[in-house]
């Protein structure tokens, strides 16, 4: 429990920074007195927690962007409405993720998730966010959203199921690449997020009644509750940072980890 109860505060903390939450888990899982990797289906179960975090936190735009795309359907609210408009650009952005998902299923939860693979994502897309915070004009807003960008943002989020990419830092990089500004990539990456993960979740809820993981419903359940209150904080604290600060503090942190990682790796101090 008290195992499960870290991974949670971990997962909370670290969800919505662009520093990937499931590589955070993978790699603490190793450090744990179980030193065992906690698995992809927990990993995505205990996301359901954070996404939580994010339907209470943007509740209102949440609802606006849901009743508005349903009115567009009846003429009681214009086809062309922005919150309308928002809710078809969520569906189009998480169809890449949802495709993926499922072509390499047996990947994500194998292959994927050799450290190997996460120190070099880490750094990489460490870089890559860099480059993109540095590089990008920050001068659109969410109402220029286009359908090529929103599939744009969601061919950046699919490859958040590599661990050590982070969803967030994936399509915020993309959002600053396209010229968006930092609240306003970070928001629809946030919104963009919540098909994809309560899907992949309810979907590791309902594989895990038949194929138990490292812990139980229990403590799942424990640390996806730690998850969503800690979540709620960190999104808060997320979204003043960004609009006043760049994203070189979590550049050179996904660095110095990954690097880290990789040293660990090669002397052996921990395995693949």
């Amino acid at each position: 429990m008290l195992e499960a109860l870290i991974l949670g505060l971990v997962q909370g903390l670290t969800e919505f920074l662009p520093i990937s939450s499931s590589a955070h888990l993978r790699i603490l899982g190793e450090f744990l007195p179980g030193a065992q990797d906690p698995g992809a289906a927990f990993t995505a179960i205990t996301q359901l927690g954070t996404e939580t975090a994010v339907l209470v936190f943007f509740w209102r735009d949440i609802v606006r962007i849901v009743s508005h795309w349903f009115g567009s359907f009846t003429g009681r609210v214009p086809r062309n409405d922005p919150d309308a408009r928002m809710g078809w650009l969520i569906i189009i952005g998480t169809i890449p993720i949802v495709v993926l998902g499922l072509l390499f299923q047996d990947e994500i939860e194998t292959t994927f998730r050799s450290l190997w693979i996460v120190a070099t994502t880490l750094i990489v897309f460490g870089i890559i966010l860099g480059l993109a915070d540095w590089a990008g004009r920050k001068t659109r807003t969410l109402d220029q959203l286009t359908v090529g960008h929103g599939i744009l943002f969601g061919l950046a989020q699919a490859l958040a199921l590599i661990p050590g990419v982070s969803r967030s830092g994936g399509t915020i990089s993309m959002g600053l690449f396209l010229g968006y500004e930092r609240p306003a990539a970070a928001r629809y990456a946030f919104l963009l997020a919540i098909p994809a993960v309560f899907g992949s979740g309810l979907y590791q809820v309902y594989k895990s009644l038949g194929e138990p993981g490292p812990y139980g419903p229990i403590e799942t359940a424990a640390a996806t509750l730690v998850a969503f209150v800690v979540g709620i904080l960190i999104i808060a604290f997320f979204m003043r940072y960004i609009s006043r600060h760049s994203y070189l503090l979590f550049v050179v942190y996904r660095i110095a980890l990954g690097g880290l990682l990789l040293v660990l790796l090669a002397t052996g101090v921990i395995d693949a």
